[in-house]
């Protein structure tokens, strides 16, 4: 049973690479159920944002905070914090010598010490419910671009994380691949999925998105409803930003 908790909180998050500070205080929370999306332009922050909750990179200051647990605090066991934080990434990133059933059932079996029978149960079930059922026996490479991608998404799943982070999942298909990717996502949405989400996808942002965060330089410029952010942005940069998107077609 989930707790009344926040699901997750960041709290004036620095991250530097060398001299390039990359965050430069970053201030966010995630309630329960919500989908936030992450928008701004390629060098902004937002996939080390991402990186940065899920504990792949370390932050220099600030903290971020998961149902209650500040998991940057010293001595957190980061792969059990890991199993709570489901993330996707551009690039599929599944085991090209197992099978997609073995994939998918292989943390749950391994971090959860889920038994194998329960493990498979669970990954025919999201396999049947994102319409993959039949390639439970095919090897990555036998499948398309947003087939891996889904598979991606359901092995993440499989963990039962309290949220999901997805980081420009569509960014490496071809454009034709891109609404099956998106369309398992709002289903997740729909479902009641907690969400934080970096897209270049804009009609698909405003369409899922409770809210929306405009990244600039390292920073949340602004934060809003989908609404207010696409047709009445405060910021001169945010703005400028959608106005660049309007012309390429991509709003």
């Amino acid at each position: 049973m989930k707790s009344n908790r926040v699901p997750l909180v960041v709290e004036d998050v620095q991250k530097a690479f060398g001299a390039n500070e990359v965050l430069k205080g970053i201030s966010l929370s995630v309630n329960r159920h919500e989908v936030v999306c992450l928008i701004g332009a390629s060098g902004s922050g937002k996939s080390t944002l991402l990186r940065c909750i899920n504990l792949i990179e370390p932050i220099d200051s600030g903290r971020i905070v998961v149902e209650g647990e500040e998991i940057t605090a010293e001595g957190v066991n980061v792969n059990r914090i890991r199993q709570r934080i489901g993330i996707v990434f551009q690039s599929f990133n599944l085991f090209p010598h197992m099978t997609v059933l073995q994939n998918i059932t292989l943390a749950p079996r391994q971090a959860l010490r889920i038994d194998g029978k329960n493990a498979q149960e669970r990954a025919l079930g999201l396999l049947e419910r994102f319409g993959l059922l039949d390639k439970k026996h095919e090897y990555p490479d036998r499948l398309s671009g947003g087939q891996q991608q889904r598979v991606a998404i359901v092995r993440s799943l499989a963990m039962k994380p309290d949220i999901m982070l997805l980081d420009e999942v569509t960014s490496a298909l071809d454009p034709e691949l891109v609404a099956e990717v998106l369309n398992a996502i709002k289903e997740l949405a729909e479902e009641g999925m907690t969400m934080l989400v970096a897209t270049h996808e804009m009609s698909f942002a405003r369409d899922i998105a409770s809210r929306v965060c405009f990244l600039d330089a390292g920073k949340i410029l602004e934060q809003g409803p989908p609404e207010q952010i696409f047709k009445s942005p405060e910021h001169p940069r945010t703005r400028q930003f959608l106005q660049r998107i309007i012309a390429a077609g991509r709003l």
